[in-house]
């Protein structure tokens, strides 16, 4: 599973970094500002819109895979942001700097889940104080834009800044402005900058070569519900285009929660969740309740009383063990099923992505799971349940968020849950 807390830390080590390359560079110092300032060098020509005349003193900057450029001060040089798609340059005395960090909504590079997920990261990050609405520019083709003024703060040193928030179809972005001292000039400056902001979206390249098929569609739609939390797309096999950064992304995530590194840890880990997975001893503990007396007819109440007075057990463990005897009570033994064969068809999805298997033995051993998975339940509402059932086992607490998620897939026009459950899942590939 790769969830929000791993692109956190993504997140906030990105942008430090931002901080020791740029600001902490030395946003400081006296004497004449660059050209762009109040004290540009040169003559105005009378027959410019100040915006024209700043834009003629400028030149276009790119970021690193050339999906987002800007105009800027000629005199400027570049940063390296070591992030393909993110874009720094700076005055050559080091007291002015742009900085532009691109998020994509979805794919590999997908490190944050809302507009307002980004404003938090980059205002933490940066311990923003003296905070203050700006007027925003217009920006092409971006919406929800907003501005601030504000103070920008990292290892010990401070600088002004003009921090612009928006999103496009593709991605969402920051854009700061930072200077040692703020003057009108260097925002309408910046302003002027972004009438020329241009974005190109990358086209993923997606080296899966399968026709995407009902039976396709089908293993996808089991996993859907994780492809989704991730903010990855459940229309492609595993979540991702295949492709050397989904590679890298998938090789990283397996071994922080899988465990799995290699063709050999990851046969090992599908074997386990196949043959016993936490269905196994789900059973076992319920069983050993019986075995201690617990019955059908135990309230939840003596249950948790049970096991924290002759067990130990603290409150959330204790309750834990009682929703768990309800599943049992009322679907039996195999009440988390569902938990372990949509894990084992999502492991498939990722080992192709990362490399471990080839798309013919991802493809080939996804038809063997779904066609074991499909006469246990009688509809995606059933295998989903007894997946969510397995969700609170395994995480000692609700599913209401993945719940949510579920039903909210399903009123979508791409809705992978319309694919006829009980279709005949054939080998398509």
């Amino acid at each position: 599973m790769f969830n929000k807390k791993f692109r956190h830390r993504a997140l906030i080590f990105c942008l430090l970094a931002i901080c020791s390359m740029l600001l902490l560079q030395g946003c400081g110092g006296s004497g004449k500002s660059d050209a762009g300032s109040s004290n540009n060098s040169g003559s105005s020509n009378d027959d410019k819109s100040p915006e024209e005349d700043y834009l003629s003193k400028m030149k276009e900057f790119s970021s690193p895979d050339k999906s987002v450029s800007i105009y800027l001060d000629q005199d400027w040089e570049e940063e390296d942001l070591q992030m393909d798609s993110w874009l720094g340059a700076g005055s050559k005395r080091g007291d002015k700097a742009v900085v532009i960090t691109q998020f994509p909504k979805t794919g590999a590079n997908k490190m944050a889940d809302s507009l307002d997920s980004v404003i938090e990261m980059f205002e933490s990050s940066y311990a923003i104080s003296d905070k203050t609405d700006a007027d925003a520019p217009a920006i092409p083709d971006m919406s929800g834009i907003t501005a601030v003024r504000c103070k920008m703060n990292a290892g010990g040193e401070s600088a002004d800044a003009y921090t612009i928030y928006g999103e496009t179809d593709y991605a969402y972005y920051a854009m700061s402005y930072i200077a040692d001292k703020m003057t009108d000039d260097d925002i309408a400056s910046f302003k002027a900058s972004c009438s020329k902001f241009h974005e190109e979206a990358p086209e993923a390249e997606n080296n899966f070569s399968a026709e995407m098929t009902d039976t396709i569609r089908w293993f996808n739609a089991s996993y859907a519900i994780l492809t989704d939390l991730n903010s990855w797309d459940y229309n492609l096999f595993g979540g991702l285009p295949a492709n050397d950064d989904s590679q890298a992304v998938v090789q990283q995530m397996l071994p922080e929660w899988w465990d799995v590194t290699d063709r050999a840890s990851a046969d090992e880990t599908l074997e386990w969740i196949l043959a016993e997975g936490h269905r196994t001893n789900f059973a076992e503990e319920m069983k050993t309740l019986e075995e201690n007396g617990v019955s059908a007819s135990t309230s939840s109440e003596d249950l948790i009383a049970m096991l924290s007075n002759d067990y130990g057990f603290d409150e959330d463990e204790a309750q834990s063990y009682a929703n768990a005897y309800a599943m049992y009570t009322e679907f039996g033994p195999d009440a988390i099923s569902g938990w372990d064969y949509c894990r084992a068809m999502n492991l498939l999805g990722y080992y192709y992505i990362a490399g471990h298997y080839s798309e013919q033995e991802a493809l080939d051993k996804s038809l063997e799971v779904a066609q074991t998975i499909q006469p246990l339940f009688e509809s995606w509402d059933e295998l989903i349940d007894s997946y969510l059932r397995g969700y609170e086992y395994w995480a000692g607490g609700d599913s209401e968020e993945r719940r949510a998620i579920y039903e909210e897939i399903k009123t979508r026009e791409d809705n992978p849950f319309q694919v006829d459950f009980k279709m005949e899942l054939e080998k398509t590939w």
